[in-house]
């Protein structure tokens, strides 16, 4: 039976939210589709846009949920029980404020970390086993008072261009690793990642 992977990219859908951080799991969404040159369609009762690819024996579906972020568990939990699968297929992509811009840390279970997607997910389908790709966007200066309001608008404000360029890399270097998963040393991919580094 070939293997499957089933890599879900978190965000907000709309025009509005295309080029923010909080969108980075859509973007790379966007940029496989883009590489294989794949249109992504509605899913309507997966509650997503989805495409698919086959490379290296292993079946890629790609999911972008149109639920809103904090509404992401809604489609990951129609996602797993349309395909009947474990939620260790999943690798779930999202940004992290608590990361540096360009870091990556590739984890295979935990908690939410105040990741509002993570946390819906979570609460929707009641474990925390499954793979995440947290990408970091930074966060930004701020004083203590203003602190909230600093971080969603952060957070919900658009890449520079600068950051748009570093995006290529890390998105080359995450589609590549997930490529090679059956391939090589899964514990050796892992640590690849979490060392990775756009400087």
């Amino acid at each position: 039976m070939k293997s499957e992977k089933f890599i879900i990219g978190l965000g907000n859908p709309g025009k509005t939210y295309k080029n923010n951080r909080h969108n980075i799991g859509f973007l790379f969404i966007e940029e496989v589709a883009h590489k294989y040159g794949l249109k992504l369609n509605k899913k309507n009762k997966l509650f997503c846009k989805y495409c698919e690819y086959f490379t290296n024996d292993i079946n890629f579906r790609l999911f972008m949920p149109n639920t809103y972020m904090n509404n992401s568990g809604d489609s990951v939990k129609a996602i797993i029980d349309w395909y009947k699968i474990h939620p260790e297929k999943l690798f779930i992509i999202v940004d992290d404020i608590d990361l540096p811009f360009g870091k990556i840390r590739f984890r295979k279970q935990g908690g939410s970390g105040g990741h509002n997607g993570l946390k819906s997910i979570i609460d929707k389908i009641k474990t925390k086993e499954f793979k995440r790709i947290r990408i970091g966007i930074g966060s930004p200066p701020n004083l203590e008072k203003e602190k909230r309001n600093n971080t969603i608008s952060h957070v919900l404000g658009d890449f520079s261009n600068k950051e748009k360029l570093d995006l290529d890399q890390i998105f080359k270097k995450i589609i590549e690793s997930l490529e090679k998963w059956d391939t090589i040393n899964n514990e050796t991919i892992i640590s690849q990642l979490n060392s990775f580094s756009t400087s």
